[in-house]
């Protein structure tokens, strides 16, 4: 099995540490293909950059189609994109903050989610409600931390999650908790074992939700909202 994980933005540090939580959790015999294109924004905070990255990441998924590849991975906590992927991809495509609810959902009553900066959270709160969570979502909160500073300090980044964390847990009454961005993958199992309740990666749990899916047969519909595209003369999209 080929698991293609997309890191919609530019920085391939990102990608590595992404690249990597899927390795160590993949099944035998599942094969983590990571890639990042090129010419999209450093990193992903806020709509205008989900846009500017969309037709590279489009074209990426296209490209990986065409390889054969048996399932996505867009690994961004906006899912951005992620309707128009399901449109070009046959396998299933699963967005980290969709598959991280899911997760929640099932091991626990109650969780909240912790992301970078102040302007993810009605993001994040807008994609909890789309995805029927908000009833078991207590609280979407920002450690006010840029996503590049995951790369540039990661101890200090993890200080900071880790005091929202425990907000979540103690005034929250959290559950489990959700860390809101891809760059945070590495930090899940010590901020889990710090504040001691689950604490759920999105890439992880993507990758397992993409191998079962996969590994089950289930491919994405055709029938309706996530037909193919109509082919039309001059398609970016569609072109070679």
């Amino acid at each position: 099995m080929i698991i293609h994980l997309l890191n919609p933005n530019s920085t391939a540090s990102m990608t590595e540490k992404a690249r990597e939580a899927a390795v160590a959790v993949a099944a035998p015999g599942t094969r983590i293909i990571a890639a990042n294109p090129a010419g999209t924004p450093v990193s992903i905070e806020g709509y205008a950059d989900e846009a500017m990255a969309l037709p590279a990441m489009l074209t990426a998924i296209r490209r990986a189609e065409a390889d054969g590849v048996n399932a996505h991975v867009i690994a961004c906590f906006d899912d951005p994109g992620l309707k128009a992927a399901r449109e070009i991809a046959s396998g299933p495509v699963i967005g980290i903050c969709q598959a991280a609810v899911q997760v929640a959902m099932t091991i626990s009553a109650r969780f909240s989610v912790v992301t970078t900066l102040p302007r993810s959270v009605p993001i994040i709160e807008d994609l909890i409600v789309e995805y029927g969570a908000s009833h078991c979502c207590r609280r979407v909160r920002a450690a006010d931390l840029p996503v590049l500073a995951l790369e540039d300090d990661g101890a200090h980044a993890a200080d900071l999650i880790a005091a929202e964390i425990d907000a979540a847990r103690d005034n929250d009454r959290a559950e489990a908790v959700i860390l809101g961005c891809a760059g945070m993958a590495d930090l899940a199992a010590q901020l889990q074992l710090r504040c001691g309740l689950p604490v759920i990666d999105g890439v992880v749990a993507a990758v397992k939700l993409a191998e079962a899916m996969a590994g089950g047969g289930f491919a994405t519909s055709k029938i309706g909202a996530y037909a193919l595209p109509r082919v039309k003369p001059g398609s970016v999209l569609l072109a070679g």
